[in-house]
C-alpha cells in the first residue's frame, strides 16, 4: 500500500500530509487516527483526503455539508414510509428490528437518523477522522452506533450481511465502480434491501450539480464532483441486478434553489434514488 507519512506506523493508510504529527506535537497514534485513509482499489484517494480535511464540519448544518443535512431528512422520511408497512412494524420506530449498514457514513448524519428510527446501525468509512467525529457526536446524543474503519470489501470478506444497506452519495466518489457495487451487493442478506442515491450523468446534472451548485450558487466547494464519475441509473441498476437484486422503486430528487428544500420527483435527470430487494432463495421441490 502507498504510505505518505513517516510518522505513522501503519501501512494500510495514506496520511493527509507528511510530518503533520511533528508539526502539531501530537503522538503518532493521534496523528494516525486523525488523518488516516484506508485503501483498496475502490477508494478514490483525492476525495477521501478532501473529506478528511473537513471532518470537523460534519455537524455544522450551515457548513459545507448542509445539503446532506437536508437531503437526509427527505431520505429518512422516505425510508420510514417505505418500511412502516412491514408486518409488526411500530409506526413510531419503523426500522426497529432491522440490521442496517451505512456505507461511507461520514460524520454519522444518516446513521443517527436510522438509529432514531429504531434500526441497529453499523457505519463504515475509509476516513478515520470522519469516524472520530461520528463517534463523538453519537456519544453526546446517547446513541449506540457501531462505527468501523473498513471498506465495503473488508466487511463483505468478513461475511457480514444486513437487512438494509444504505449506499448514499458514495458511488460518484469511488474508483472501480463495478467492484465496489459487487461488494455492496454481497452485504445484503436474502430478503434484504439496498438503497442507492447518486447523481445522473446528464447535461442537466452538469448544469445543476457542478456549474450551479459549485460555481454559481457556491453551495459546495469547487471540485466536490466530477461529471465523468456520475452514474446513470441504467449503470447502477445493471450492477444491482448482477449482484442478485431486483429494482423495486426509482425516485428522482429535486431542490428548490430559493428555499433549499429537497423533494421527491419523477424526474431522475439530476439526483435520484433506487431501492432494490434481494429475493430469498426458493427451494426446488424434490420429486
Amino acid at each position: 500500500m502507498n504510505h505518505a507519512c513517516g510518522d505513522c506506523a501503519r501501512t494500510d493508510i495514506v496520511c493527509l500530509t507528511p510530518g503533520i504529527a511533528a508539526m502539531n506535537r501530537v503522538s503518532a497514534t493521534e496523528h494516525d487516527a486523525r488523518h488516516a485513509v484506508r485503501r483498496d482499489s475502490t477508494v478514490q484517494l483525492a476525495d477521501a483526503l478532501r473529506y478528511a480535511r473537513m471532518a470537523d464540519r460534519w455537524w455544522d448544518a450551515d457548513g459545507p455539508f448542509w445539503p446532506l443535512h437536508r437531503l437526509n431528512r427527505l431520505r429518512l422520511e422516505y425510508l420510514a414510509r417505505r418500511f412502516a408497512n412491514r408486518e409488526g412494524a411500530d409506526p413510531s420506530r419503523p426500522l426497529a428490528g432491522l440490521d442496517c449498514l451505512d456505507i461511507g457514513c461520514g460524520g454519522g448524519l444518516l446513521a443517527e437518523g436510522l438509529a432514531r428510527l429504531g434500526a441497529s446501525v453499523t457505519g463504515i468509512d475509509v476516513v478515520e477522522a470522519n469516524l472520530l467525529a461520528a463517534r463523538s457526536h453519537a456519544r453526546g446524543a446517547g446513541l449506540a452506533i457501531d462505527y468501523r474503519y473498513l471498506t465495503a470489501g473488508d466487511l463483505a470478506d468478513d461475511g457480514r450481511r444486513f437487512d438494509l444497506v444504505l449506499n448514499m452519495e458514495v458511488v460518484e466518489h469511488v474508483d472501480d465502480f463495478h467492484r465496489f457495487m459487487d461488494q455492496c451487493c454481497q452485504l445484503v442478506r436474502p430478503g434484504g434491501h439496498m438503497a442507492v442515491a447518486t447523481i445522473n450523468r446528464t447535461l442537466a446534472s452538469f448544469a445543476a450539480a457542478i456549474v450551479g451548485a459549485e460555481y454559481v450558487m457556491r453551495w459546495l466547494p469547487r471540485g466536490t464532483h466530477r461529471w465523468r464519475d456520475f452514474r446513470q441509473p441504467r449503470e447502477v441498476e445493471a450492477r444491482l441486478e448482477a449482484g442478485g437484486l431486483e429494482i423495486h422503486e426509482r425516485r428522482g430528487v429535486r431542490v428548490n434553489p430559493l428555499t433549499r428544500r429537497f423533494s421527491l420527483t419523477r424526474s431522475m435527470r439530476v439526483n435520484y434514488m433506487l431501492l432494490a430487494h434481494k429475493p430469498r432463495p426458493t427451494l426446488t421441490p424434490i420429486h
